[in-house]
Formats: structure tokens, sequence, C-alpha cells
């Protein structure tokens, strides 16, 4: 191990900590500086550093976040100075659990999630395969520990105090596959998972990727009330890559520079049901009816775009665990008081007159703080004929994952 403190989480944003406290511009790369040369000592990071940067230029999180995210570490840096010469310091203190690590999806997101700061303990699950991923990351020099988990019989010990659960488990699409060709497998295995959740960690951030998420979701909800534990704000539905996606399209189409740009996308999170609102793209863009279309299609496509690009070979594995990262993430900032964090996720909502809708939402401590109404206000026509369009379609999803799990009562 290297004799230099240093410090760096560096995935498209860069978080590096130093020697005293100097805000600048929101505009600008921020960089917070302390006394203690050896502020960082007990962090072995990915480059030699010893001050703090958070890029303007992130590609983890969108402009907004990122101010607030400098915002954030500022008054810190400068209360800890205040009380202490010795710097300040980033707790890891966090424990996450992936179920299906060792999967396409699990892998690179376990990578990811290793890279963060805030976690001290990174537990990996499946069903084969997960001791050498966990070998494999224990060598990286980041703080999180990492543990492997074999099995149904190793499941429990997995979740025991963890604070956030994510669940990539489950089969891949396939050519030709439809995420209602999903079901039937990743039912069973969401079932069985978050029953192993509600039994070892009932009050954890609960992240659901398995597909399809338009059901997978209602089923877990479902499985935390038989359970009794049933938290509506701690359990979200994945759909990141969406914006994602979104956010990508738009900024290429419209030659704008990435970091600035931001769609929210509502409804759901498989084909005519991911609805990305164009007219509330940030920073306000004007698009022809084409260009409306053509991208609303891709971005619902793309997942299928992925898949065939593949051969056969994988589905949007990559891009999914960047998204998914992001989302555990900015779902650690809000664990860690961080009082400015925004996602759109799937989960239960009372904003249209299904139970479970994607939506931008406020997350704090507790989970979700806020919904945020305001993006479905104010709509351009394409876009209530879109949503009026999508409901039915979702509605079926929803109810399709509610029947699953009340035809087959969870383990007690």
């Amino acid at each position: 191990m290297a004799t230099t403190s240093a410090t760096t989480f560096s995935i498209g944003s860069t978080v590096s900590f130093g020697s005293r406290g100097n805000p600048l511009p929101q505009s600008k790369p921020f960089v917070a500086r302390f006394t203690s040369p050896n502020s960082l000592a007990s962090f072995s990071g990915l480059k030699a550093a010893t001050y703090v940067n958070c890029e303007s230029e992130s590609s983890f999180f969108g402009k907004e976040s990122s101010a607030a995210l400098r915002g954030s570490f500022v008054p810190k840096a400068q209360k800890a100075n205040q009380k202490s010469q010795n710097g300040l310091q980033p707790v890891a203190s966090y424990k996450v659990a992936i179920l299906g690590a060792a999967g396409g999806i699990g892998q690179p997101l376990a990578l990811l999630i290793k890279m963060s700061p805030l976690v001290s303990a990174l537990n990996l699950y499946d069903i084969a395969n997960v001791k050498g991923v966990a070998a494999d990351l224990s060598h990286c020099n980041t703080p999180s520990q990492v543990q492997d988990f074999t099995g149904a019989s190793e499941l429990g010990n997995c979740l025991k105090g963890v604070n956030v659960v994510v669940i990539p488990a489950g089969v891949p699409r396939k050519p030709g596959m439809t995420r209602d060709d999903l079901f039937n497998i990743n039912a069973n295995i969401v079932k069985t998972l978050v029953e192993a959740v509600a039994d070892n960690c009932p009050d954890a951030f609960i992240h659901i990727i398995s597909n399809p998420v338009n059901s997978t979701v209602p089923i877990a909800a479902e499985v935390l009330k038989q359970k009794g534990v049933y938290d509506p704000k701690k359990l979200f539905g994945v759909t990141t890559l969406d914006v994602v996606r979104a956010n990508t399209f738009v900024a290429q189409k419209k030659n704008l520079k990435l970091i600035d740009v931001d769609v929210p996308v509502v409804g759901g999170h498989a084909g005519i049901t991911i609805l990305p609102l164009l007219s509330k793209t940030k920073p306000s863009v004007n698009f022809t009816n084409e260009e409306v279309e053509q991208l609303t299609v891709r971005i619902q496509n793309a997942g299928t775009e992925v898949v065939e690009a593949k051969a056969g070979a994988g589905s949007a594995t990559l891009s999914m665990a960047y998204a998914a990262a992001r989302f555990v993430e900015s779902s650690l900032r809000a664990l860690d008081g961080d009082g400015d964090v925004y996602e759109c996720s799937f989960v239960q909502s009372d904003l249209t007159d299904l139970p479970f809708f994607a939506s931008r939402i406020k997350l704090g401590r507790k989970g979700i703080e806020t919904l945020i109404p305001s993006d479905l206000s104010g709509l351009s026509e394409y876009e209530e004929k879109a949503l009026e369009a999508l409901k039915p379609e979702l509605k079926a999803s929803i109810e399709k994952g509610i029947a699953f799990v009340q035809k087959q009562p969870v383990t007690a």
C-alpha cells in the first residue's frame, strides 16, 4: 500500500480530499482543502491525491446534483476546520448487498459500488461463481470490505445489517424475447430474495433491477406487505437507465454538453410505458415533431438496440450497471444527510390513478421524502397522448405482479 494519503472516486466525477476550504462558483470545478496532510490516511484510493475535487463535468450526477454535492462539501469542510485542525475525513459507513453479483449486471455493478468512499462493506450473493468475483474485487484498494455468499443457506447472513440491497438477479433478455417473457422466471427469483430481505434487513433501501420492473416492484411490495414490513418509501424500481439514455441521446442529437442535459422520464420501465418528457428537458431545447417521435421511440427501444447489437451474447449489462451505481450512490448520499438528492424511480405513487409510477423523487435518510408532481403538468400534446396510451399496459403489468404473489403466499 502506498504511504501517501489518497482518495478519488472517479466515474465521470472526481472526489478527492486535501488541505483547506476554498469554495468556487458552481459553474467551476470545486476544490475543498483541509489543514491536515494525513486527512485521508485511512482511505487508499484510485490515485494519489491530497485534495477534494468535484468536477462539474461529473457524469454520475446531473448539473444540479453536482452543484448540490459541491455545496454539501463546503459547509462540512468549513465546519470541520472550525472544530479541528485534523481535517475532514470521509467515513465509509454503509453496508450494501448485491443479490445476483456474479451476473452480467452484478459484476460491473459490484466494481462501481466498490469504488464508492461511502461503502464500508460490500456483500456479494449469488447461487454460484461469486467467490471469484469477491476475490477479484477485494484486491481493489478502496475502503469497503468484500464478502461472498453462495446459495440459499448463506443468503440470510449476506443481508444482516445491510443499508441498501440491490437486486439485479434473474435471466437477461435474449433476441426476440420480450420483458414479459422474463416474468415467470424472474418473478420467482425476486419473490424469494425479497422474502429474505424482509426477514433480515426490513429497514434497508431495496433497489429492484430484475425485469420486468413494472411487475417485479409490485411483487416486492406484496411480499413485504405479507411479511408486515412494507415501507413504500424504501422500495425502488431502478429506472435510472432510461434517464441516462435520454440524456445521452438528446445531448448527441442537439450537440449539447452532456453534463448540462437533464430529461425526466416517467411511466414505467418497458416499451411504451417509458415516457421521456422532452418538453421538460433542461436546458430548454426545441424539438421538431419528428425529433420528438424519433427520440422517444429510440429511448423506449434502447434495450432492444443493445440486445440486437450483442447478437444473442447478452443484454444491456454495462449501461445498466452504470445507471444502477448512480442510483446507489444517490441513495448513499441521501442516507448520509445530503438534502438535495433527486432521481427518477418506479415507486408507489399517487401522481396518477396507477398504484406505481416512475417519476422524479426527492431522496432523504428515510427514503422517499416527496414525489415531484410538477413534471406531469404542462405536458405537450404528444406527451399527454403518450401518457394516456401507456397506462393500460402499465396497469396490466402491475396487476400481474400483485396477482403472482397473491396466488403464491410468501413463506412465513
